[in-house]
C-alpha cells in the first residue's frame, strides 16, 4: 500500500477515533470523498491495524445505528427552518 495512503487512513481513524465524528464529517475535514473515508477505514485500516480497525468498526456501528434519528433531526430542523420564513 502507497505511504501516503496508509498515513491518510491513519491520520482518518485517529481522528474519528478522538472526536467521533462520522464518515462525512472526516470527509469534510480530510478533503476526500466519503467513499474514500469509508473504503479507508473499512477495509485498508483492517489490512493496517485489526487492532485500531475494532475501534473505528464500534463507532462507525454507533452512526448506523442512530442514523435515523440524525435524519429525522435534520428534517425537522429543514422544516422549522421553512416555517420561520414564510
Amino acid at each position: 500500500m502507497n505511504v501516503l495512503i496508509e498515513e491518510r487512513v491513519r491520520k482518518e481513524a485517529d481522528y474519528m477515533l478522538t472526536t467521533g465524528k462520522t464518515v462525512r464529517e472526516i470527509a469534510k475535514y480530510f478533503q476526500v470523498s466519503k467513499s474514500t473515508v469509508h473504503k479507508d477505514l473499512h477495509e485498508r485500516l483492517q489490512i493496517l491495524d485489526a487492532r485500531l480497525f475494532e475501534q473505528v468498526d464500534e463507532i462507525m456501528k454507533y452512526h448506523l445505528h442512530i442514523r435515523h434519528i440524525r435524519g429525522g433531526e435534520s428534517t425537522k430542523k429543514k422544516y422549522q427552518k421553512i416555517g420561520k420564513n414564510m
